[in-house]
């Protein structure tokens, strides 16, 4: 038996309406909601809601003249219903003729300035205020239940609902109590964006003072803040203001130069120029012309003079990268300048005076060369007048996240693209790591990371190093994996298992957000949670 018009209920299940409001936090997913399950009513013709927002694109509105200050006024900002004149019309839209209403102007105005309501349950005979007869008798109107959007006082909106049955009293108590519980849950949505918009501002201030702080605690342009670099800091304060001659060990890639410039920019020969030469990269024949010069003539191809780099760093500092790599036979004229200052040019009898402070640096062991006759003895001794240690990256893995969110942001800048984030995940994954080609390496793994994220988080490629960390061992029972070998399927599910524990402990167990396992395996959260309840395992 059919109900009378009165007791038609207006929508389906307003309870469970009123309880999926509240797990909203995204305001459009929440408008979304609001007029979508109302809307998809055949009772229903049309369900809109006005936003108070502050004016904008009042130069089009079609109410500008009824506007009373043009400073705040009602925005549509969500739409649904369904049409029975025009089948095709999309009452989705928000971009029609009531897509303003001034404050106070018309029905919803005045309804978003008292804060009550205006109800036409039955509209047998339409009210003064309807603004287009035409379309309500087109579409068979019957009632109207405008109610305010109000939190602790406030309007924040306007929920306006045209409907095809008459509305009964107890459809418009439940209209106004959900009208009460969206506008508690839009207020919450305000706060929850303010609450992002103030995290996302702390992360800003928080990265931008970790990188203050890093370029305090970097020493100049050696980041990090590890005892073993503060170590090297307090040896380049000692003998930096010094002329005193220094050699810098460590292994390749660990940033020998860098501290060479440190020595540099400490001394008082800073605004002089310092000069470098990689002693691994000069071809044996012209050892003497890269250091001394050369005068025209001086052999075949010396068509002009030239300036060695002894003079070219006359009053600062020369750098000599590998001078290890520096020929026995001519070792004996780099020791006569460190004593006397003074060069020839090749093919010139005129002695120069230089005053250079020279740095060396190499990854031999000097000691070990010279004790087997590879190396002048009285050479080495000169040079390493106060050697200071660099440590590999592996003794200092404190600075290793410093040092990738710098290399990040200067290959993000370089290639033009946006910083991806490091996430915590990743940061563990290259502390793991023992870099043997050290801050080199290190810098090559994140320019490649940032080159392979696409706009993601920073993806770090370490398969196939040498010194990358096994990954744990199978669980008992699973069959190790070879090239030769066919899987079972049970071998096959043995192994993802063991793959999603291992990212579920990488990620503290957490499913997803940043630095989540989804994240980590490349996934969808939500396929990712099928697979663990298809595999039985829990995360979070």
């Amino acid at each position: 038996m059919n109900s009378p018009p009165e007791m038609t209920p207006l929508f389906a299940d307003p309870k469970r309406l009123l309880l999926d409001l509240a797990q909203q936090r995204e305001l459009p997913e929440l408008l979304d909601l609001l007029v979508s399950r109302i809307g998809d009513s055949p009772a229903v013709a049309l369900v809109r809601l006005w936003l108070v927002r502050p004016g904008a694109g009042c130069e089009s509105c079609l109410m500008r003249s009824e506007c009373p200050d043009q400073t705040r006024c009602l925005h549509l900002v969500a739409s649904n219903g369904r049409s029975l004149a025009e089948p095709g019309r999309d009452l989705s839209r928000v971009d029609g003729r009531f897509r303003r209403f001034p404050i106070g102007v018309r029905k919803v105005g005045r309804i978003a300035m008292t804060g009550e309501a205006i109800e036409a349950p039955d509209m047998a005979q339409l009210p003064p205020w309807i603004a287009e007869p035409e379309w309500v008798r087109a579409e068979g109107i019957i009632g109207f239940a405008g109610q305010p959007l109000s939190h602790h006082g406030m309007v924040l909106g306007v929920l306006g609902v045209f409907s095809r049955v008459r509305i009964g009293a107890a459809c418009l108590d439940w209209l106004r109590m959900i009208a009460d519980h969206a506008a508690v849950a839009i207020a919450h949505t305000h706060a929850w964006e303010e609450v992002q918009r103030l995290r996302t501002k702390l992360e800003e201030e928080n990265e931008y003072l970790q990188q203050e702080v890093a370029a305090e605690q970097g020493f100049g342009e050696m980041l990090g803040a590890s005892p073993a670099l503060r170590n090297v800091s307090q040896q380049i304060d000692l003998v930096a203001p010094t002329d005193s001659t220094v050699l810098i060990l460590g292994e390749s890639g660990a940033g020998k130069e860098l501290v060479a410039r440190e020595l540099h920019r400490r001394s008082d020969r800073a605004d002089r120029p310092l000069i470098k030469v990689n002693c691994a990269a000069v071809p044996r024949e012209l050892f003497e012309s890269e250091f001394f010069g050369h005068v025209q003539g001086a052999f075949t191809g010396a068509l002009r003079d030239r300036t060695g780099r002894f003079e070219l760093a006359d009053g600062g500092t020369l750098f000599l990268d590998e001078v290890g790599e520096v020929p026995l036979d001519l070792q004996s004229k780099l020791l006569r300048v460190l004593q006397e200052g003074e060069i020839e040019r090749v093919g010139e009898e005129r002695t120069r005076k230089v005053d250079v402070r020279v740095i060396a640096a190499t990854n031999r062991d000097l000691r070990e060369e010279s004790r087997r006759g590879r190396f002048r003895e009285d050479l080495y001794y000169r040079l390493s007048v106060f050697p200071i240690e660099l440590p590999p990256l592996r003794d200092r893995r404190e600075d290793i996240t410093v040092l990738a969110e710098h290399f990040l942001r200067q290959a993000a800048q370089r290639f033009g693209v946006d910083a991806p984030r490091l996430t915590k995940a990743a940061a563990q994954q290259l502390r793991r790591y023992d870099w043997p080609g050290n801050v080199r390496e290190l810098q090559h793994v994140v320019e490649r990371g940032v080159i392979l994220s696409r706009g993601g988080p920073l993806r770090i490629d370490l398969q196939g190093r040498a010194d990358t960390p096994a990954a744990p061992p199978a669980p008992d029972g699973s069959p190790e994996q070879t090239e030769a070998q066919v899987l079972t399927e049970a071998q096959l599910r043995d192994l993802e298992r063991a793959n999603l524990r291992r990212a579920l402990a990488a990620a503290g167990g957490k499913v997803s957000g940043p630095g989540g396992a989804a994240e980590l395996l490349g996934v969808k959260p939500t396929t990712l949670n099928s697979r663990l309840k298809a595999l039985r395992l829990a995360g979070r």
